[in-house]
């Protein structure tokens, strides 16, 4: 009763297949959108009537729906599971088939209408581009003056703005060129012809820039021209007034003075006429870029230039020549003599001034007054020598009078007596000056003839007292001896203060003869040094000849007293400081207290001689020296151990400081990205600031941690309120740093947002269509994707240029999960022992050795890329590479820091977790921001979901993407 049905039902259900499957079939030899257009326009053809057939598709699909109720309807349950099996593949099929036809003729559509708007966008831009290059092979016509260059240079300037804006059209167009050419592969848009298209728009923008270039150094030349000649007319005429002005007042000024007035107007003619042939010279370039019309207008302008100052020179000379003949009248000679006898006097009452400075006084008691009445005499001599230009200048004015027939014996006279009188004062002068620099040469070389015979007297009195016979003998000279001394010691004094005199003995007899005497008084020195060495030897021979005699107590309880005081001082210094100007203050008294020790074994082995023959001596001796020595070493231990504790606060101190400015000056920077009112300040070029400074973060932390080590050591060797200070700073610092790293941690996480949304808003992301079609619709990617659909045959060069890229991105991939887990256990392992440390060392060390041959991997990896644009995964591998070389980085660092063996327990206590801590806190800062972007994720994979997702226009994104240009007229979107 059921077979009826049941083979009707399989019937139409075998029928439905076989008409998708030969659907399908004619669809992928369809579904590409490579070659020529009237290829790609065949297909559209032949999708275009596919599309048509779905009526008949789904004819046969209701024939099997209504085939399926009637069989369902009597069949039995077990039946009912397979047809409803079937049924629901069937229609999953026949939905599949649906959206296939209609989105490969949709991409086949999309295609044809882009490469359409292309071909009008490229037909335009070449049209305007003949238009412009038949504007710019035209020659520059030269203009007539310099408004018209103006206009030239103006419309030349348009010119060249439309070819700069058209820049914009183009980059557009060859983005669609290239965008097309990805798609089709057809030669009409290859990268030839975009080199080509780049190339002829580089060549006329070049040429209308030479234009604009000439156009303006045209301009610019005849602009400067013209305000150069308008200067010039404003000087001549004000020069025209300003002689006018001066010939209409003739009656009132005297002829001298009209004379003056003309010969400053002779000057200004002069200026005039560089001016004019500056003009003239600059006029020739000018013209040569003028039309001739232009450029006799010029020529002629110049002319009557030069005939308006020719006409006003000529005038101005005519009068000088007539005021000159009136200066040669009588009234010349009474202007001229009396101006002379004016000079005359005024000169006499200057020599009478000077002459006053020259008069004998008292004479010189010390060496300030020799120098400054030397002095004094040298600014005479210097003033009288300023004076014989004026005296010069007398004579000349007198031998003018001569060419008048007047008498002038009295001027004549007076003249002559004045210059005698400037002879003899200068001649008192010259004498004076050197009769005191001969006083202050004798006086300088005072303190070397006293040393001579003071050296005679110390030869001597060192010849007598080489071998002396008793003690009696010895108290006679040894008096004479120490007054020796106390004289060397004076006379050192006056020969270092020669020395210190150097600038005024040049200043005085000159730099050769003071060298000279420099020199003799160095030589001086140096045998008084030596003499004064043989009287100090002598001294304490014959002290010591005195002290033997003495009675052994009296010399043996001082220094039993003073070596007691040293040890009472050494013992009060090793006691702790608080800070380092105390531990520096307390190291130099260490160090005077070592200097009083050394002078005290001199003085122990100047008492060793008296104790020869005598028993009880010799045992206060040694028990002495025993002393001594027990003191000088415990001494020595206590100045190393002081030189260390200041070394290790400086240390400190400055390991601190510098510390302390990195994290204000970040601090200043990383503030400086906010605003007022909290408000970010960020693009960028302030993120890649950000970054590099944030990128300094580890090294900074370890030093962090080798501070606090070196702390822990200073307040060990502290007092305790040095400790307490301490403690301290080092507090302080931890909350700048806290402070500074929590600044970081919010700016980075603006900084992530801002980048985030940034990529999301960009409009020059563009997005590509996959040739995967997925079951929700088409996959938007945000970078060029690759066609999956490549026809049968051998692989091609991309194939096997993607082949090696892969391979060596999954060889690098292992090699670096091997080293990344390498390091992870080298980190895990104990650090108890130095051998312990010294093992991790050397694997830290091996690891090191490798990172040139993950940078070979990475760098081919990188050359494979740029050759054949893929960049999938990339970013995040490069990411896991650089964060790998900063972990072993500060592995190694860390290490160093927390050595068992070379820091204190302190320092060990304050950071026992080492890098794992550091990774602790790199995971919990980095982890809520990975939620946050796989939250993210998850939203877009969820919005395809919705009601409408099986229609056909809003599953084919990429086509709406692109609804608004299928209808535009002008140059391609983008």
């Amino acid at each position: 009763m059921t077979q009826q049905p049941q083979d009707e039902f399989d019937s139409n259900v075998e029928s439905a297949q076989e008409w998708m499957k030969a659907v399908q079939e004619r669809l992928q030899v369809n579904d590409n959108t490579q070659g020529p257009r009237a290829a790609l326009e065949a297909r559209l053809r032949e999708t275009e009537r596919i599309c048509h057939l779905e009526p008949e598709g789904q004819m046969k699909m209701d024939l099997v729906l209504k085939s399926a109720d009637t069989l369902l309807s009597c069949c039995s349950e077990e039946q009912k599971h397979n047809i409803l099996t079937k049924l629901k593949d069937i229609k999953a099929q026949w939905e599949e088939t649906v959206i296939y036809i209609t989105h490969c003729h949709s991409r086949i559509e999309w295609v044809w209408l882009h490469w359409s708007e292309y071909l009008l966008a490229q037909d335009e831009f070449y049209r305007w581009f003949q238009k412009i290059k038949m504007t710019l092979e035209t020659r520059v016509e030269l203009q007539m003056g310099l408004k018209e260059k103006q206009w030239q240079l103006s419309h030349s300037q348009v010119l060249l703005n439309n070819i700069l804006n058209q820049s914009i059209l183009l980059d557009r167009l060859l983005e669609e060129a290239a965008s097309l050419f990805n798609r089709i592969g057809d030669p009409s848009v290859d990268e030839e012809v975009q080199k080509r298209m780049k190339g002829e728009y580089e060549k006329i923008k070049a040429q209308a820039q030479e234009r604009v270039s000439l156009l303006e150094k045209i301009t610019k030349e005849h602009e400067q021209y013209k305000t150069n000649v308008d200067q010039f007319h404003l000087w001549l005429n004000k020069l025209m007034g300003k002689v006018n002005t001066s010939l209409g007042r003739r009656g009132k000024m005297s002829a001298k003075h009209q004379f003056k007035i003309l010969q400053n107007f002779a000057k200004d003619f002069q200026n005039g006429e560089k001016s004019l042939k500056n003009l003239e010279d600059q006029s020739a370039g000018v013209i040569q870029n003028t039309s001739p019309m232009g450029g006799e207008k010029i020529t002629n302008e110049l002319e009557e230039l030069r005939k308006a100052l020719e006409k006003l020179k000529l005038f101005c000379k005519e009068e000088e020549e007539r005021i000159l003949k009136t200066l040669n009248s009588e009234g010349a000679y009474e202007t001229q003599a009396r101006q002379l006898e004016a000079e005359v006097k005024e000169f006499r009452r200057e020599l009478q001034r000077l002459a006053k400075d020259l008069e004998p006084g008292e004479k010189a008691k010390d060496e300030a007054e020799l120098i400054e009445r030397w002095k004094i005499y040298s600014v005479t001599k210097s003033a009288l020598a300023a004076e014989e230009p004026k005296a010069e200048r007398l004579k000349a004015q007198l031998k003018e009078l001569v060419q008048f027939n007047h008498d002038f014996q009295p001027l004549s006279d007076s003249v002559v007596i004045t210059m005698q009188e400037f002879q003899r004062i200068k001649e008192n002068s010259c004498k004076l000056k050197n009769r005191s620099g001969t006083d202050l040469w004798q006086y300088f070389q005072h303190p070397i003839q006293e040393f001579q015979l003071w050296k005679a007297l110390t030869q001597k009195l060192l010849t007598i007292t080489d071998s002396l016979p008793d003690l009696p003998s010895i108290h006679t000279f040894l008096p004479q001896i120490e007054a020796a001394l106390a004289e060397s010691s004076r006379l050192k004094e006056q020969l270092i203060m020669l020395k210190l005199k150097k600038d005024l003995l040049i200043s005085i007899f000159g730099e050769e003869r003071a060298e000279t005497f420099l020199e003799e008084v160095t030589n001086t020195i140096r045998e008084r040094d030596l003499l004064h060495n043989n009287l100090l030897q002598r001294n304490s021979k014959l002290q010591s000849a005195i002290s033997q005699h003495n009675d052994f107590d009296t010399a043996f309880e001082p220094l039993q007293k003073r070596l007691a005081d040293l040890h009472i001082r050494a013992e009060a210094e090793k006691e702790f400081q608080q800070d380092l100007p105390s531990k520096q203050a307390q190291l130099q008294r260490l160090q005077q207290i070592q200097e009083d020790l050394q002078e005290l074994d001199v003085q122990i082995e100047n008492l060793k001689p008296l104790v020869q023959a005598n028993t009880s001596h010799q045992h206060k001796i040694n028990q002495l020296l025993s002393d001594y020595q027990t003191l000088k070493r415990s001494l020595e231990i206590t100045m190393e151990q002081s030189q260390k504790h200041v070394q290790e606060h400086w240390t400190f101190n400055h390991k601190l400081w510098e510390l302390q400015q990195w994290i204000g000056i970040a601090r200043q920077k990383l503030e400086s990205y906010q605003g007022n009112e909290g408000q970010r300040k960020v693009n960028s070029q302030s993120v890649e600031d950000i970054e590099r400074l944030v990128a300094e973060f580890p090294d900074k932390e370890v030093q962090l941690h080798l501070t606090e080590g070196h702390g822990q050591l200073v307040m060990e060797t502290s007092s305790l309120e040095g400790a307490a200070l301490v403690q301290g700073e080092l507090k302080e610092l931890k909350e700048s740093w806290k402070a500074l790293k929590l600044l970081e941690e919010t700016l980075m996480s603006f900084i992530r947002k801002w980048q985030l949304k940034n990529k999301e808003s960009d409009p020059r992301k563009k997005l590509i269509i996959s040739n995967n079609i997925p079951k929700h619709g088409f996959l938007i990617n945000s970078v060029d994707s690759v066609p999956r659909h490549q026809g049968k045959g051998s692989p091609s060069k991309e194939e096997e240029s993607n082949d090696d890229f892969s391979k060596f991105l999954n060889d690098f991939e292992h090699w670096l999960q091997v080293e990344n887990t390498k390091l992870v256990n080298i980190i895990a392992m104990k650090n108890s022992t130095a051998k312990d440390s010294e093992i991790r060392k050397g694997k830290l060390k091996e690891l090191q050795d490798r990172l040139p041959e993950g940078q070979h991997l990475f760098e081919n990896l990188l050359s494979l890329r740029t050759k054949n644009g893929t960049c999938e995964n990339l970013e995040d591998l490069r990411y896991r590479w650089m964060l790998y070389k900063s972990k072993l980085k500060d592995s190694r660092n860390l290490l160093e820091a927390h050595s068992p063996l070379g820091k204190p327990m302190g320092f060990r206590k304050s950071r026992p977790e080492g890098i794992c801590a550091f990774l602790h806190r790199v995971c919990c800062v980095a982890l809520p921001l990975q939620l946050l972007l796989l939250s993210l994720l998850l939203f877009l994979l969820l919005l395809p979901l919705g009601q409408e997702r099986w229609s056909c226009t809003f599953s084919n994104n990429f086509a709406r993407s692109f609804k608004l240009m299928l209808r535009h007229e002008g140059p391609p979107p983008t």
